[in-house]
């Protein structure tokens, strides 16, 4: 039977270079901020204790998490090794294994978080294990001197020698450990460096010179990439969003030009699906099999059923549904809107707060006026409907089905099941008139030259 395993998630740092007055873990790529990207990995090892370590905006970070995991201070910051011991109480009476993660590094596997809790119940019983990478360029990293996979060495940058910095293997600040050799060996830290902070680091030297051993498990720097500025930030979400993109491709979408498609975490496309260019998909959409969606849409909180064709320059905003072979065209807009069966809005059109019967037919220009400056009603058109171009439909109103809104009517009663409703003031003619106004403004613009 496996040891439970407890995550404590480091995210008390002021997060300066951000420059923002929300906290760094809390900002998003691709629409879910980077702290619960790295609890989903966490959530699959299903542990048994989560605590993030909290300081600066804490009040922020808790309702972020909304009771996900519980909270640990760590105020005044005094480094890694102090934060993790913060996380000492809430961890009382837990005898398990314990990974140390950071809030800014959002990307680590659940596979690679599972090996190192792997390594640390091998048979040689490590005290400590190092989560490495291999940069292309090392620079400020820690650095992480091994023989093997044994670490016999671990060494901040600003107080490691030339020899040691030249040693390409660099430390992630993860790390895994027994719960009860971690806080004895924390206990044993001091401040006693360059920085006057209490390293994380160190329990594996203290862990050494006891002659324990630690171990070392490797991965792919990509995997580790810490996020403390803007710029860093934005290279975060292109990593993401490439690998997105693959992922789409790989199961059976196919994006024309997949550098300008941009997802979100939680999109779900079925197979046969056609992105075109210039499409962004905020969250909460789900698209399914056999969908067109053209150039130049945004796409949010919505569901798309098979066989949809969407835009181009469409907008479907949060609750819409699409049923299937609905068609939402150029310059369309819908916002709790459900669409029946093959029903139509070809363009020019906002929907908001509708439901389309099947086969309906909306014509350009047409509105649902669903707000009165107060509260939202609804508008209902039947089944094989037909809107009018340029018609109004004043909510709360149903339109019944078969029944047709001629062109340039503004509707604010129902309209009955085969029912013609044409709302439009009368048409006054006057034969000539315009001939007599042309000739008469011609003449008075030539008197004026004179």
């Amino acid at each position: 039977m496996s040891n439970p395993i407890a995550a404590v998630i480091l995210a008390a740092g002021k997060g300066t270079r951000m420059k923002s007055d929300l906290h760094k873990v809390l900002h998003p790529i691709a629409g879910r901020p980077m702290l619960l990207h790295l609890m989903a990995s966490v959530d699959a090892l299903s542990p048994a204790k989560k605590v993030v370590v909290v300081g600066d905006k804490a009040d922020q970070l808790e309702a972020a998490l909304a009771g996900s995991a519980e909270l640990a201070v760590q105020e005044p910051q005094l480094g890694t090794g102090h934060a993790v011991q913060r996380a000492e109480d809430a961890l009382a009476g837990f005898d398990g294994d314990v990974l140390i993660l950071y809030g800014d590094v959002p990307f680590v596997p659940a596979a690679t978080m599972r090996a190192m809790i792997d390594r640390l119940n091998a048979d040689d019983t490590p005290a400590v294990v190092v989560l490495a990478f291999e940069p292309a360029d090392p620079l400020q990293y820690g650095r992480v001197i091994t023989e093997g996979d044994r670490v016999t060495k671990m060494v901040e940058h600003k107080d490691a020698t030339a020899a040691e910095r030249a040693v390409r293997l660099c430390n992630s600040g993860l790390m895994a450990a027994k719960a009860r050799d971690l806080f004895a060996l924390l206990a044993r830290v001091t401040d006693n460096n360059a920085a006057k902070e209490y390293y994380l680091v160190d329990i594996v030297n203290i862990a050494n010179a006891d002659g324990r051993s630690c171990a070392v498990v490797t991965t792919d720097p990509a995997d580790v990439a810490g996020i403390n500025s803007r710029a860093e930030l934005a290279q975060a979400e292109a990593q993401w969003q490439a690998f997105r993109r693959e992922e789409a491709m790989a199961g059976g979408a196919s994006l024309r030009a997949p550098e300008t498609v941009w997802f979100s975490w939680d999109t779900e496309l079925g197979r046969d699906v056609a992105i075109e260019p210039n499409v962004f998909f905020g969250p909460g959409v789900k698209v399914a099999d056999g969908v067109n969606i053209r150039a130049n849409c945004h796409i949010e909180g919505a569901t798309i059923g098979t066989g949809c064709e969407v835009g181009p320059f469409a907008r479907l905003r949060p609750g819409t549904v699409l049923g299937e072979k609905a068609k939402v065209g150029n310059f369309v807009e819908t916002k709790k809107a459900v669409l029946g069966k093959g029903a139509k809005a070809n363009h020019l059109t906002y929907l908001g707060d509708v439901t389309v019967g099947a086969g309906a037919n909306i014509g350009a220009g047409t509105i649902t006026c669903n707000y009165d400056g107060y509260f939202k009603y609804r508008t209902e058109i039947g089944e094989n409907a037909f809107i009018g171009s340029n018609s109004a439909l004043v909510a709360p109103v149903k339109i019944g089905r078969d029944a047709i809104v001629a062109a340039g009517s503004a509707v604010t009663r129902d309209v009955a099941d085969g029912e013609l409703r044409l709302v439009r003031g009368e048409q006054l003619v006057k034969p000539g008139w315009a001939d007599r106004f042309h000739d008469a403004m011609r003449k008075k613009k030539a008197a004026e030259k004179k």
